[in-house]
Order: C-alpha cells, then sequence, then structure tokens
C-alpha cells in the first residue's frame, strides 16, 4: 500500500490527539481522585458504583432509623423505671400506713401523697418524644391514658406496634403497650388506695390486702421493661452489624471508584514524555511541504 504524506499527517494527528485525551484522563483523576468523571470512560466501574452508594445510603438511612429507635427504646425504658419508682412509693406508704398506730390525720396526709403519685403515673403514661405519645401504638397523636371530670380513667386500646425497620427487611417494635403498664385497673385500684386511706373505718388488714394487688401493678411494670430492653438488646446488635456494613460497603465504593494517587502521578508523567515525543516527531512529519523541495 502507497504511504502518502497526508495519510501520515492524519495518522500523527490522530495519535496526537488520543495522547491529548490520556493526559486529560490523568489529570482529571489526579484532580479529583476519581477513576472516572463520566460513565462513558468505565461502564463497570460506572455500574459497580451506583450499586455501592446505594448500599451506602441504605445504610444511612438505617442509621438514622437507629437513632429514631434509640430515642423511642431509651425514653420509654426512662419512664417505666420511673413509674416503677412511683409503684414502689405507694406501696412503702401503704406498708405504714397499715400501721395501727397511724391517726386518721397521718393516713389521710399519706393519701395526699398517693393522689400525688397516681397524677405522676398519669403524665408517665402520657409522656411525648419528639412531640409524640410514646405509648399509644401508632396512634401518636392522642394521649393514651385520659380522666374525665368524675376521676374516671380511660386507656387506649391501639394495640398496633410501631415497627422501624432497622436493616432491609427487618422490622423492630419500639412501643410497648400501655395495657400492660397504665391500665385502667392500675389507676382504679390507686384511687380505691387513696379512697381506703380517708375512710375512717378501714383497719390495717384492708390496707395490707392492698400490697397484693400494688404487687401486681408492679410486677407487669418490671415485666414489661424486661422484655424492652430484650429488645433493646437486638436493636444494639443490629447497630453494630450496621457499622460493620458501613465500613465494608464503604471500602468496596473506594476500592471501585478512588483513583490511586501514586500511580496517576506515574502514569501522568509517563504520558507527558510520550506526548513530547509525540510532538516532536508529528512536527518533523508535517514540517517537510512542497516549497521545500523547489528550493
Amino acid at each position: 500500500m502507497r504511504v502518502t504524506q497526508s495519510m501520515m499527517a492524519n495518522s500523527s494527528l490522530r495519535h496526537l490527539g488520543n495522547s491529548f485525551e490520556n493526559l486529560k484522563n490523568y489529570s482529571d483523576q489526579l484532580s479529583t481522585g476519581k477513576k472516572i468523571s463520566r460513565p462513558s470512560q468505565d461502564p463497570v466501574v460506572a455500574m459497580n458504583g451506583m450499586r455501592y452508594r446505594t448500599q451506602v445510603a441504605e445504610t444511612e438511612q438505617f442509621k438514622r432509623n437507629l437513632s429514631e429507635a434509640y430515642n423511642w427504646m431509651d425514653t420509654a425504658d426512662s419512664t417505666l423505671g420511673q413509674s416503677t419508682d412511683a409503684l414502689q412509693r405507694v406501696r412503702e406508704l401503704t406498708v405504714q400506713a397499715s400501721n395501727d398506730s397511724y391517726e386518721e390525720t397521718q393516713r389521710a396526709n399519706i393519701a395526699k401523697e398517693v393522689t400525688q403519685l397516681r397524677e405522676h403515673l398519669e403524665s408517665m403514661a402520657n409522656t411525648r418524644s419528639n412531640n409524640k405519645y410514646i405509648f399509644n401504638g401508632t396512634d401518636t397523636t392522642n394521649p393514651p391514658v385520659s380522666v374525665d371530670d368524675a376521676g374516671t380513667y380511660t386507656v387506649s386500646d391501639n394495640e398496633q406496634n410501631v415497627e422501624i425497620e432497622l436493616l432491609k427487611g427487618v422490622k423492630v417494635p419500639v412501643n410497648i403497650r400501655p395495657q400492660n403498664v397504665y391500665s385502667e385497673e392500675l389507676f382504679q385500684d390507686i384511687q380505691e388506695l387513696e379512697n381506703a386511706l380517708n375512710d375512717e373505718n378501714t383497719t390495717a388488714e384492708d390496707l395490707t390486702a392492698m400490697l397484693d394487688v400494688l404487687d401486681v401493678h408492679i410486677n407487669n411494670t418490671v415485666n414489661e421493661r424486661a422484655e424492652l430492653g430484650a429488645r433493646m438488646n437486638r436493636v444494639e446488635m443490629i447497630d453494630s452489624r450496621l457499622q460493620e456494613q458501613e465500613v465494608i460497603a464503604k471500602r468496596m465504593m473506594s476500592d471501585n471508584e478512588d483513583a490511586e494517587i501514586e500511580q496517576v502521578i506515574t502514569k501522568l508523567l509517563a504520558q507527558e514524555n510520550v506526548h513530547r515525543a509525540a510532538l516532536s516527531s508529528t512536527s518533523k512529519i508535517i514540517q517537510p511541504s512542497l516549497m521545500d523541495f523547489l528550493r
């Protein structure tokens, strides 16, 4: 095949263009720290990058969900602890009042403290976190416990759990059911205790009998807190697993996308030398013209 001057020039210019493109790619990698700046440069890296970024985004969302779960469950655990303390105090007061040496006035004073403790338990039942009632299942906008003017308590019967997705396909209930702790029976029994303390005909045996009733409510609260604690332990294990997944996902994304700066600098310097040599040889090929041969 006959090689003409124009063929040599065109070939040289084409190779120069490729050399410029390589320089540009290495320069982009050096400035961005990434292997590619557009998907067409390496479709495999681009597709893997999309998948790894999706995994990282999911992990970050699950971490936000974990924060919400911790907030919800920690608040519930703290509230149950305070409720247990309040019930224990009611029991202590009942034991004191069951002493026959206590006079009517002393029992009336104890009844006032029991009233305050009952109202405190009511406020505990209507605890809110982030402006949500945490003891009313999915109905977070309405208080689970209400009392009318006659002093009659009503407890919500919403039994739908609040579930938060902490891993893909893994949902954990973060609430407790008020029926198990802040039941209508609880408030009615405390009100009966108040009435008994204010009744001069109440005997020590009557008050002692109330201790068994209080023990049932205390055990209900403790058991519910223990069940919540078991779920909190599971959430902590999920948290540990999620942290590991986040590290792995980010490492895989980095291995797929991030450029090795040392290698990029070496390749860039080598490509610059190649480009200078190409410029020099091309200038010699393109330089001769017809006038050079006529002289």
